[in-house]
């Protein structure tokens, strides 16, 4: 998120001076302002690692990424949460800016607990996706059992604060979903599930639009109202996949065509949705045009490598292959888009999360 000019920030800090003085003239020297209130109750999270900020921690799977150096520049200080990136993701930025607790906490996460969640929750995993198969590959959560935990979520909610405060939390809070990559590029396109030989790759598209519907349905019955669906990004431009295209060179566009004609098919069943569930308020997130055009212009950001993470060489490393014993690794993540071969640094994940929240501000909130 770019900072406000130089001389912007002289001015808010002379004012902010002004006001401390005053206010010690005025005779309430000593009482701390007043912290301006959320703007929503709660963020809540469903997804995959793009969102998962550690419930892969915990679970039987070899796709984890709680240890260095993942983490490196998180707080300033460095540490290893489990989310797939050198710091924070876009919903911890985003709670952040509506007035919450800057990180949101995995619900698998043993050192959280109920009161934590009641301000944000994220029931995302890394390596899942809408087809239930995706998630068997990597052992993962799988969606349906997201949607069970925010069931759980609730009753512990209800337990916690009431039952009518409870119902206030979940209609009034903010929801993140971000999924739908892994199926592709962890299922299909890799003939690992058998998915390639049951649909064609426009039947497979529908079929995930389909689950994509069945999960909105069914967190809006369960409470939600106010709801952020993230696109498909031109997955074919993942440094992995780029790697994997040494022969022709670049981007995959047969990949990145996919994920325009599931886009296209994405928001067609939201307008429907929309429309056979007036309480329901969805926005879309066009993650495609956002990543692209930083792709195409870097400097707006001050990136200097959109084609390679910096995590190793930047081509195929994610997770374990992603470590600290790798010599290779970057010293600037802040030069880079990606920070393994899969996800983007935290830089653009809070460029993607400016991007997200100017659009809650003109859809949702």
């Amino acid at each position: 998120m770019a900072s406000p000019p130089g001389h912007r920030r002289a001015r808010v800090s002379q004012v902010a001076l002004l006001l401390a003085l005053c206010c010690c003239c005025c005779g309430v020297r000593g009482s701390p302002p007043a912290s301006p209130s959320p703007k929503v109750p709660a963020v809540i999270v469903f997804g995959d690692s793009t969102v998962d900020t550690g419930n892969n921690n915990v679970i039987g799977t070899i796709l984890k990424s709680n240890f260095p150096p993942y983490g490196r520049d998180m707080d300033g200080g460095g540490r290893a949460t489990g989310r797939f990136c050198n710091g924070r993701l876009p919903p911890d930025f985003i709670s952040e800016a509506l007035g919450l607790p800057p990180l949101v906490p995995a619900y698998l996460d043993p050192a959280y607990g109920i009161q934590d969640f009641a301000r944000g929750v994220c029931f995302a995993s890394a390596g899942t996706g809408l087809d239930n198969a995706t998630a068997g590959v990597l052992s993962v959560i799988p969606v349906w059992k997201e949607v069970e935990y925010f069931k759980e979520y609730q009753r512990r909610l209800r337990r916690h604060v009431g039952r009518a405060r409870a119902k206030r939390i979940v209609s009034d809070a903010l929801y993140i979903v971000s999924i739908g990559t892994n199926d592709f590029l962890e299922n299909y396109f890799l003939f690992v599930t058998g998915r390639f030989a049951q649909f064609t790759v426009g039947e497979f598209e529908d079929f995930l639009v389909a689950q994509a519907e069945w999960f909105l349905a069914e967190i809006h019955r369960l409470g939600a109202r106010r709801v952020t669906f993230a696109g498909l990004s031109p997955i074919g431009c993942l440094p992995l996949e780029r790697t994997l295209n040494t022969l022709r060179g670049g981007c995959v566009e047969e990949y990145n065509q996919v994920a325009r004609d599931y886009n296209v098919k994405v928001l067609d069943m939201l307008r429907r949705l929309r429309a056979s569930r007036p309480g329901l308020k969805v926005a879309y997130v066009n993650v495609y045009e956002n990543m692209l055009d930083l792709i195409n212009n870097p400097s707006t950001l001050g990136l200097e490598n959109v084609e390679e993470g910096c995590c190793a060489t930047g081509k195929l490393e994610m997770s374990y292959l992603c470590n600290d014993a790798s010599p290779m690794t970057c010293e600037d993540a802040g030069r880079y888009f990606f920070w393994d071969s899969f996800h983007p640094t935290e830089k653009v994940n809070q460029f993607f999360a400016k991007e997200t929240l100017d659009l809650c501000y003109k859809e949702l909130l």
